[in-house]
């Protein structure tokens, strides 16, 4: 089934503008990666030159935070590079802008918002998380 017996073809102009605009947040998302990894490795890279215990350190359990809080900001970063890489495999197979799960159009609303969705809104609501 063709791209424009589902929702319309893309044009030439919207394809290559939907491109920019996901190739151009795999650059931010990439930069947002290597910043927080420089964050983390200085996390590391001061403790190890402290005697941290975290049981009794009022400190440790701050820097213990710290450090999960980063890890779990770069895994976010990296689950979102990973979907920008997706919808470039959407754009490309033509199947950009439709729903994994209903194949329903994305409306474009939710595309200028999130690019990289994958989902219409009422089955990203009914997906539990």
């Amino acid at each position: 089934m063709s791209d424009s017996s589902r929702h319309g073809a893309l044009s030439p102009a919207e394809r290559a503008s939907i491109r920019e605009q996901l190739v151009a947040e795999q650059v931010g998302t990439r930069e947002q990666i290597a910043a927080l990894n420089r964050e983390f490795e200085g996390i590391v890279a001061s403790n190890a030159l402290v005697a941290v215990d975290d049981e009794h350190d009022p400190e440790g359990s701050s820097t213990a935070f710290e450090r999960a809080h980063v890890a779990a900001l770069l895994a976010q970063a990296r689950d979102h590079l990973t979907a920008l890489d997706e919808a470039l495999r959407r754009l490309d197979r033509d199947d950009y802008g439709l729903c994994a799960v209903c194949g329903e159009p994305i409306p474009a609303e939710r595309l200028e918002v999130r690019p990289a969705a994958d989902t219409c809104v009422r089955c990203a609501t009914a997906r539990p998380r």
